[in-house]
């Protein structure tokens, strides 16, 4: 007979397995960070494992495919709002929270020691798609609203924004001890420097 499985912790085990991930593509770089070490650190055997991911490379790519899908249920979960101005300031402070999390340097390095990896160039261009597909509405709206800057094109502004927050991710993988907790409000406020309109 087969054995019947609980979605629900299936899910949280897989997850369970992508954070533990995380941390170790973070603390030791993806070559090093090994499927033993990531089991150890996720207090599962290599079977449940192998079960959920056949590689390492799978568990990365999950993670990439998961961060662009809490991406999109971020925007998803706007709608209906009239603020489009504050859906943008959200978004920066959205972002910014998530680039404090100490593992994000580390990961961004594991990821590029993987770029030549058409799976892993493919993951990031979704990703940086979705992020594209959820700002632009609201930027549209704002610009009709008078609320930013109306001099370029809603897609150039978009454009413009992500080079702003990717910069910043830039300096906070590049730079040994920048606090990016602390350094929020300043990206906040180059950002609404941006946007004035």
């Amino acid at each position: 007979m087969a054995r019947t499985v609980d979605p629900a912790r299936h899910e949280a085990r897989r997850l369970q397995i992508i954070d533990a991930a995380l941390t170790c593509f973070a603390r030791d770089g993806y070559d090093r960070a090994t499927t033993a070490a990531i089991c150890r650190e996720a207090g599962i055997g290599s079977g449940t494992f192998f079960h959920y991911f056949p590689t390492k490379l799978a568990v990365l790519l999950a993670m990439l495919e998961l961060g662009t899908a809490e991406e999109q249920e971020w925007f998803a979960a706007q709608a209906g709002r009239e603020d489009a101005r504050g859906v943008l300031d959200d978004y920066v402070a959205h972002t910014a929270e998530e680039m404090a999390d100490v593992r994000v340097a580390g990961l961004v390095r594991a990821v590029g020691a993987v770029m030549s990896e058409p799976e892993v160039t493919g993951a990031l261009e979704l990703d940086t798609a979705a992020i594209r597909a959820g700002l632009l509405p609201w930027v549209r709206a704002a610009m009709e609203a008078g609320d930013v800057r109306a001099d370029l094109p809603p897609e150039q502004l978009v454009l413009w924004l992500q080079a702003l927050l990717d910069g910043y991710l830039g300096v906070v993988v590049t730079e040994p001890g920048f606090d990016a907790a602390r350094a929020a409000e300043t990206l906040r406020d180059a950002v609404r420097r941006l946007l004035a309109p």
